[in-house]
C-alpha cells in the first residue's frame, strides 16, 4: 500500500481505530485468561499469556500515542476494552477450568441427595446442621467445573426450590470425580458446550 493510504481519512478514522479495537479485545481477553490461570496456580501458562497480553497492549498504545489528535483511536481503544471484558467472560465461562464446591442446604432428603449424586458419579458428603428454620442437611460436593450444568440439572430435578452455593476452589488433594478427557493443550482442551 502507498503511504498516501496511511495518511488518508479512511485509514486514520476507520481502519486504525478498528485495528486498535481488535487489539484491545485480544489483550483484555488474554488478560482474563491469565488471571484465571494465576488464580488456579497454573505457573506454566500464565507467564506466556502475560507476554502476549502486554505485547499486544504496547502495540495498541503506541498507535494511540502516535495519533494523539485522533478521537476515533480513543473510541476504538475504549470500545475494545469493553468488548474484551465481555468476550473474556464468555471465554472464561466456556473454559470451565478447575474445580468448584457445591454446598446444598436441604430441609430434608440430604442422604437421598447424596445417593443421587453418587449414582451419577459425583462424590458427596452430608451432615446435619441447625438453620434459622430448624434442622437442615448440608451436602458438600467438589466437582469439575465443566460438570456444573449437570449438577445444577440434578439439583433442580431433586427440588426446584433448593438453596445451594457454588464456590471456586484453588486446590484439591483427593476425591471422587468424574473422569475428564484432558488434552495436551490446556487452553483449548477444556471447552465445553454452552447452555
Amino acid at each position: 500500500m502507498s503511504s498516501d493510504f496511511f495518511s488518508s481519512d479512511l485509514y486514520l478514522y476507520g481502519v486504525l481505530p478498528f485495528l486498535i479495537f481488535v487489539a484491545r479485545i485480544c489483550d483484555v481477553t488474554i488478560g482474563t485468561l491469565r488471571i484465571i490461570y494465576v488464580s488456579k496456580g497454573q505457573r506454566n501458562i500464565a507467564p506466556i499469556l502475560g507476554f502476549f497480553e502486554v505485547f499486544i497492549w504496547i502495540v495498541a498504545i503506541s498507535q494511540i500515542m502516535g495519533n494523539l489528535n485522533n478521537w476515533a483511536c480513543y473510541f476504538g481503544y475504549a470500545a475494545g476494552f469493553a468488548a474484551g471484558n465481555y468476550i473474556g467472560m464468555m471465554v472464561e465461562e466456556r473454559l470451565a477450568f478447575g474445580k468448584v464446591l457445591v454446598r446444598v442446604f436441604s430441609i430434608n432428603g440430604g442422604a437421598e441427595l447424596v445417593k443421587i449424586l453418587n449414582s451419577h458419579g459425583y462424590g458427596a458428603t452430608t451432615f446435619q446442621a441447625q438453620g434459622a428454620q430448624g434442622d437442615v442437611s448440608i451436602v458438600y460436593s467438589v466437582i469439575n467445573r465443566k460438570n456444573l450444568p449437570d449438577i445444577q440439572d440434578i439439583l433442580f430435578k431433586f427440588n426446584p426450590k433448593l438453596f445451594y452455593v457454588i464456590e471456586d476452589i484453588r486446590k484439591v488433594n483427593e476425591g471422587i470425580f468424574q473422569a475428564s478427557t484432558r488434552t495436551k493443550i490446556p487452553i483449548f482442551g477444556r471447552w465445553r458446550k454452552g447452555k
